[in-house]
């Protein structure tokens, strides 16, 4: 059996595939719009990873928010509800997203639904980081997710 040498060609593709897949996970998305879509997406009645909320651990939170919100999403908490969905169970409606306006470095972000039959909006701040789109707050009518976050840390 003669083993043929790799071509320039294949050896870059095979690198680069390497590279790929041994490189960590990026934080962001591409646009504010994909960023919510992709967090409600957790909210789902599909498989069970994606039915149980946005989960509360590093790597999530490494994609999903800036730096300055990481630990307070990944810390152990005692939350009477998931902020995101403002309660503790959910069967979201379509979920609106507009945005509001931009401001220097931020992008207010309105986002509205109807969980059980209960409407809800929020304003999502989002940041535009090296890495692409994540959040650094989330206003409630009451409320800011930084500050509830905060507040049931253990």
């Amino acid at each position: 059996m003669q083993i043929k040498p790799m071509t320039s060609a294949k050896f870059l593709a095979a690198t680069a595939l390497w590279i790929f897949v041994t490189l960590p996970a990026q934080a962001g998305f591409r646009s504010p719009e994909s960023l919510i879509r992709n967090v409600y997406a957790y909210y789902g009645k599909g498989s069970a990873e994606h039915s149980k909320g946005l989960p509360h651990n590093a790597e999530t939170a490494e994609q999903f928010f800036d730096r300055s919100l990481r630990g307070l999403w990944a810390a152990p908490r005692n939350q009477p509800y998931d902020f995101l969905v403002q309660s503790e169970t959910w069967k979201l409606g379509p979920v609106s997203i507009a945005t509001l306006r931009k401001q220097f470095d931020k992008t207010y972000v309105a986002v509205s639904f109807d969980n059980s039959g209960r409407a809800v909006t929020l304003n999502f701040i989002v940041v535009n980081e090296s890495g692409g789109w994540v959040i650094t707050d989330v206003e409630s009518p009451h409320d800011s997710l930084r500050l509830f976050l905060a507040q049931f840390k253990r």
